[in-house]
């Protein structure tokens, strides 16, 4: 057995039963990094706010390090989930508004009670649209 595969049984050893890397901790990670570059370029002008984004990037690293290490699974999946949520949702809108405004044959307009999307065709003048989903009227021209 080679010296290398030693090193990474041991490792394999090391990380059983710990929470590893995940999306989150890889975003903290990405997040960190950014955050000690600026530090580095904001420094010589503004010596505090440097110092400062470096303590938060120093900080996030350490964070990234504790998810990686925790031996709480069902607590580190359950945050990974919800970061994993929260980006799809932001993905998805940013996919949806693009396609919404690709559409030149309908207008979208948003429901002010339950915020549901409501989707008319141009071109039919002064118009009541009646949300589908709670019943609101929308008065709008198209």
């Amino acid at each position: 057995m080679g010296v290398f595969q030693k090193i990474g049984n041991a490792l394999a050893r090391l990380m059983y039963g710990r929470n590893g890397v995940d999306q989150l901790s890889l975003a903290i990670v990405v997040g960190s990094l950014v955050l000690d570059l600026v530090s580095m370029f904001v420094a010589p002008h503004h010596l505090w706010l440097g110092n400062a984004l470096y303590l938060v990037s120093i900080a996030a690293w350490a964070f990234a390090l504790f998810r990686i290490f925790s031996r709480n699974l069902t607590k580190r999946r359950s945050e990974n989930q919800r970061w994993v949520n929260w980006m799809w949702r932001m993905k998805s809108s940013r996919q949806n508004a693009k396609a919404r405004h690709a559409d030149k044959a309908h207008k979208y307009f948003t429901c002010k009670n339950c915020k549901t999307i409501c989707r008319v065709p141009v071109g039919k003048g002064k118009i009541v649209i009646t949300c589908p989903k709670c019943g609101a009227q929308i008065h709008a021209r198209t």
